[in-house]
């Protein structure tokens, strides 16, 4: 067997693949290992058998699959988490991680280990695959000028300390959450004084009869320019016995039922800006008005706001929810539109087909790939990695094929169009681009990597596995203090942020076994992007320091 998977390595990518997968899925005591697996696999059987190693070319592909495909779905959140209270936050976990860093510069001189073992272990400790892709991507530039021997022990090195540490970067963080949860007594009260930070509320219709004198006799337009942002949007009005879509002509009239769609917040501005509450329901089925949750599958909607498009010109409709991935929301008339959105429409019976046409509503056009846009910023993204970086004294630094990839699709992600062409991608076709290069490049520098798993441990022995422990306690213990002592959140706020400081989706899974609330999802949304930037960062800066010195 041994023999077949050496000499077809098209066979032995896929037996990779697939058996990690299959491991992977195992549930012990409620933790999976997932896609982690396929890399302990590759490790396993490149070092039972040295021939067992894929070549290079499948770890640069799926490489640059794997951070394009998530610069790209990250980008407009990355560049938003810097705004408003995000910046606070995104600024706290970026200063934990260097702090972590500092440690693994620590426990690395300590017990004596490499610079790409130091980054290999600051990556496992803090369980983030693409700053592992991106330390031997840095491993492998800055170590051109050594003998060959030497250049692929380091390569290899960051893969294996990885391994070693990611377990506890899982395992321990889940134990400290529930110490510290017990240590402070985190019960549901605390949780409650501070819900009101959620930012995903439930989304709630409800009706007010117009009785306020100061928007009685004024159009929907004028009455909503003087409001500011509501956060809620109109959907029908009642004018005696005619029930219609509200458009921004509607004129109010005194007892006028209108059907306003927003949050708790959004729903007491309503009632301050139209009047009061009414118990009248105007009916959600109508033989002239219709409902549909439409699919946003036109490419040349994509990237433009919903006042840009102009609906209300074009047809008499409005769109009252967003779907987004596995949210919804209350859309603003700024929030642009994306390729696969599910967007729910009121509209005239007989106009609504036209509404579908307009929209696409095609589930096969979304969940296809535009790869001219994919191949293009992949090519901007390479040659950016290209780019020499002068660090003095005549060395220079490249952001080579991890780093480069990466910032052209935040970049490109953010502007989402530009031009004619379309950025962005459909978040199913994004999802599996992802999974295959992430799966790509795990099997195949695990296989590499198996080889040098017996000189690693030699030469770090136990150091290795306290060392990662260490380092994932400073940045558990750091995010835990800061988050329920200093900004005084509830504790599943805060196992929440740790979460996405970590970008560890079992740790986000505990936190919500933990409470009923959406705290630990939006706290780890809040933090993530800045995250995942930060230790791929950081991970190259800690190779690049010590090789160089």
């Amino acid at each position: 067997m041994l023999d077949i998977l050496a000499e077809n390595l098209l066979v032995l990518l896929f037996a990779v693949i697939g058996l990690g997968y299959l491991i992977g899925n195992i549930n012990i005591f409620g933790f999976k290992l997932g896609v982690a697996a396929v890399l302990f696999v590759g490790i396993a059987l490149g070092a039972i058998d040295d021939r067992l190693a894929l070549p290079e070319y499948i770890t640069i592909i799926g490489l640059v699959l794997f951070v394009y495909a998530v610069g790209l779905q990250s980008g407009p959140g990355f560049f938003a988490s810097f705004r408003k209270r995000g910046m606070r936050y995104s600024l706290m976990a970026a200063l934990i991680l260097a702090a972590g860093a500092l440690t693994a510069l620590l426990v690395g001189k300590i017990f004596g280990l490499s610079a790409p073992s130091t980054a290999g272990l600051f990556c496992g400790a803090l369980t983030n695959t693409p700053a592992l892709a991106a330390a031997v991507e840095a491993a492998q530039n800055l170590s051109g000028n050594l003998p060959d021997s030497v250049r692929q022990y380091y390569v290899n090195a960051p893969v294996v300390t990885y391994g070693l540490a990611y377990p506890f970067g899982v395992f321990g963080v889940i134990l400290m959450f529930f110490i510290c949860g017990k240590i402070c007594k985190a019960d549901a009260s605390s949780e409650a004084r501070n819900i009101e930070t959620s930012d995903a509320p439930s989304i709630l219709s409800r009706t007010f009869r117009v009785t306020n004198p100061a928007v009685t006799n004024k159009s929907i337009e004028d009455t909503m320019k003087y409001a500011g942002e509501t956060g809620f949007v109109l959907s029908r009005i009642k004018k005696r016995d005619k029930i219609d879509v509200v458009m921004p002509n509607t004129l109010l009239e005194s007892g006028d039922l209108i059907i306003a769609v927003g949050n708790n917040a959004a729903m007491e501005r309503a009632r301050l800006l139209f009047g009061e509450v009414s118990p009248e329901r105007i009916p959600d089925v109508m033989e002239q008005i219709s409902y549909r949750r439409v699919f946003v599958s036109n490419k040349a909607l994509v990237g433009k706001s919903i006042r840009e498009i102009q609906l209300h010109k074009q047809l008499h409709a409005t769109i009252t929810r967003l779907r987004r991935g596995d949210v919804d929301f209350v859309p603003s008339p700024e929030t642009p539109l994306e390729l696969g959105d599910r967007i729910k429409v009121v509209a005239p019976s007989d106009e609504m087909e036209q509404v579908v046409k307009l929209f696409g509503d095609s589930v096969k056009s979304i969940s296809e790939t535009d790869y001219l846009s994919l191949s293009l910023g992949i090519v901007l993204g390479v040659f950016l990695g290209m780019i020499p970086i002068p660090l003095g004294g005549g060395l220079t630094f490249k952001l080579g094929f991890a780093g480069g990839p990466l910032i052209a699709g935040l970049i490109l992600g953010k502007l989402e169009r530009t031009g004619p062409i379309n950025w962005e991608m459909p978040f199913n076709a994004n999802l599996v681009l992802r999974q295959v290069g992430l799966v790509f490049f795990l099997a195949s520098i695990g296989t590499k990597a198996g080889g040098a798993l017996g000189d690693v441990i030699h030469v770090g022995g136990i150091g290795l596995f306290v060392g990662g422990a260490i380092i994932t306690l400073v940045v558990t213990m750091s995010a835990i203090l800061l988050g329920y002592k200093y900004l005084k959140l509830a504790m599943v706020a805060v196992m929440g942020m740790m979460a996405g400081i970590q970008t560890q989706p079992a740790c986000l899974a505990y936190a919500n076994q933990q409470t009923d609330s959406e705290l630990p999802n939006v706290w780890y949304t809040t933090v993530y992007p800045a995250s995942m930037v930060s230790k791929i960062i950081l991970a190259q800066l800690i190779v690049s320091t010590i090789i160089l010195l």
